[in-house]
This record gives C-alpha cells, structure tokens and sequence, in this order.
C-alpha cells in the first residue's frame, strides 16, 4: 500500500531544543515558505498547519504559501463553535479554488477550557462535540451544494448555501481526530480520515476498531491516518543521542509546570499522551522506538519515531499494516528534519508522491547524476 507522508508547519515556533530559548528560531512568513517549499520538493503530499492561539493563524498561513508552491496540500484547522459552518464553508470553497483543488481540512473540537474561553467559546467537553456534529453535517452538505435549513440544539441555519463550489467534488476531504467516545461518533458519521496520536500499535489497533465497527454501523468506510514526530540518523546510536539532546535543556521543574498546565485540558487524547509518560524522563521508550520524550513539554502528538531509516521504517509499516494510510510526520527543527525524513527513510517506504524536480542530470561533487547524451562515457559508465 502506498503512503501518504505528509509534513507540519510549525507556526507556534521552531528550534533545535525543547523547553528553552537556546536555539529557538522566529517564525516568520520567509522560514514557513522555506519549510513549505522543501516539503513541496522533497515529496511531501501535503502540510498540516496547526491552530490555536500560540499559533499564527492556520488559514492565512495556508493563503499566503499556495502562490510559493506547486503539489503541496494544506491541511487547514476548521473550528467549530467560534465561525458559522456556513461562512467556513465559503472559506474552504474558495480555498480549494484558489489553490487548485489542495485544500484540506482537519476538524477541531479544541481542548483548553482557557482558550475556548477567550475565544468566546463556553460549552463543555460534551456540548462542543454536539455542536461539532451539528456544524459539520451543515459544512458538509453547504460544500456539496445543498440548500440547507438545519434547527439544531446550538446552531440554526435557514436557506444556507453556497453559489461558487469547490475544485474537489463533492467537497475537499475533511480530517479529524480524538479519543473519546464523544469523537469517535462524530468520525463515524462524518469524516473522511480519522487521526490518532502516535500511540503504542496495540492502543492505536483498539481505537482503529472502535471507528470503523461504528462507522460500518452507519453503512461508511472511514479512513486512517497517525501524528507523529521522526527522529530518523544514519544509525540508531545517533537517532537516541539526538532524541536525548533534543531534551538536553530541560529540568524538572521545567517538565512540572508544563504538565501541570496540559493537566487542566478535558481532552482524552491529551490524557492519554500524558499517561505514556507521566511527567517521567527515565522511562520515555513507551513502545519498541517509540519515544514519548515531545510530550514532556509539548501538548498534543507527543511521541517520535526514533532510529535509522530502516528501523523507523518497519516501525512505520506496523502501523500500516493496522490499516493507516496517511502519516503526518514533523521534526525539530523542521526544515532540516523534512530533509533527513526525505533522505534516511522515505527510500526505506511505498511513498505516494509527485515526481520530484530534477537536476539536469549533470554530475554534482555530492554524487553522481548521469546523463549519457552530456557525460563523457567514461564518466557515465562509472
């Protein structure tokens, strides 16, 4: 089975350590264009563009990048609960069309009472997936050029509809991911690909199975996908020493505070990525080469891959072989990174990818590229 490997965008900032300033980058339109644009060489399929207030915002970043690119898609954050389904929807339309048919779109739900708060946002944990239901079934049919009048226990629409459709019929594929119950209802029903966090496989196989016995209950086939960070090196030695420095300035008190900040999100998902590790760095090999040591201080995916190409890719091949088709893959710093994941183990992969721009076929002093009708024969018979 070929994979979809994408990559991310970090616009909540970027470095080469977690947890401290030493080597952190600025993120600014020309470094997310650089990311963007190796993504797009390198053979990415697309992009995931984070969201959420430590974040530049996900749809303008994603506006701003489809001029500098050419097969890249982005896969663009869509909040239920703080915009109209309706106006959403003309948004993702006119994205699509803009980029010529690259827009995605990954579902939402938000997990940090704190946020949601200052976003205007008050419902808890049960009330915001009900209003995420009722805000995707409007999207949803509002993209595939119905006329929609929907009276539900949150959102009320009357003759709802869109006049200029999107490029990617009937609509542009709509991603989403969470843990609970709650979540796993609403991918049955609505979407295309459900994400997981990166997980031991005996976790992520139960949750696949959950998914899919309700979404066959509801007569639909839903699809899978994972988040991960990659630690990929030439060896395995060097993959665990940069998986160690990427940690190397973080203290406990450091781990303490950021934990006790992700504690106070109703998330499961975050619960669950919390629980690999508990706050602990001397047990953070959670699962053969999976690396809960992200987590310590960052929210969300929070584990990585970690080994030389071939190691991560069998890891990679288990997870689909439990039915995954789509890896969203990311790596401090992420421009460096996107190339290490290109060289060290997209060669190991089935990768669906477009063709990548070549080079003429001339010899470079990094390695030989032969062109017959250019080199001397000597020099192309090497």
């Amino acid at each position: 089975m070929s994979l979809n490997i994408f990559w991310f965008l970090p616009t909540h900032g970027d470095g080469k350590y977690l947890g401290t300033a030493q080597g952190a980058r600025a993120v600014d339109h020309g470094y997310l264009q650089q990311i963007a644009q190796a993504a797009d060489r390198l053979g990415f399929g697309g992009v995931l563009i984070p969201t959420g207030r430590s974040c530049e915002d996900s749809w303008l970043v994603a506006a701003s990048l489809i001029p500098v690119t050419e097969r890249l898609k982005f896969l663009v954050a869509l909040r239920p609960g703080i915009i109209s389904p309706t106006v959403a929807a003309r948004q993702a339309a006119t994205l699509d069309r803009l980029s010529n048919g690259r827009a995605l779109f990954n579902l939402v739900t938000g997990g940090d009472p704190d946020e949601l708060a200052g976003d205007g946002l008050h419902l808890n944990h049960q009330e915001r997936y009900e209003a995420s239901v009722e805000f995707t079934r409007i999207w949803r049919k509002v993209l595939e050029g119905e006329e929609v009048d929907y009276d539900g226990k949150h959102i009320q629409v009357k003759g709802a509809k869109l006049l200029y459709p999107p490029i990617q019929q009937p609509r542009p594929p709509l991603y989403f991911g969470g843990s609970s119950e709650a979540a796993q209802d609403l991918a049955a029903e609505q979407v295309e690909l459900y994400l997981t966090w990166g997980e031991p496989p005996s976790a992520v196989a139960e949750k696949i199975a959950q998914v899919r016995d309700k979404a066959a209950a509801q007569g639909r086939e839903v699809r899978f996908g994972i988040r991960l960070h990659v630690i990929v090196r030439e060896t395995n030695a060097q993959a665990w020493d940069a998986a160690e420095k990427l940690i190397s300035h973080l203290d406990d008190d450091t781990i303490a505070r950021a934990q006790a900040s992700l504690a106070r999100f109703d998330s499961v998902g975050q619960q669950r990525m919390a629980a690999l590790h508990n706050g602990r760095r001397d047990k953070l090999e959670v699962s053969p080469n999976l690396w809960a040591g992200v987590g310590l201080v960052r929210g969300g995916a929070g584990t990585a891959l970690v080994g030389d190409g071939p190691t991560v890719a069998a890891r990679v091949k288990e997870y689909a072989a439990l039915g995954i088709d789509t890896f969203i893959f990311s790596g401090y710093p992420h421009l460096e990174e996107s190339y290490r994941v290109a060289e060290l183990l997209f060669p190991h992969l089935d990768v669906q990818r477009p063709q990548p721009a070549t080079s003429g076929g001339y010899v470079s002093p990094f390695g030989e590229m032969v062109a017959n009708d250019i080199l001397p024969k000597s020099v192309a018979q090497r």
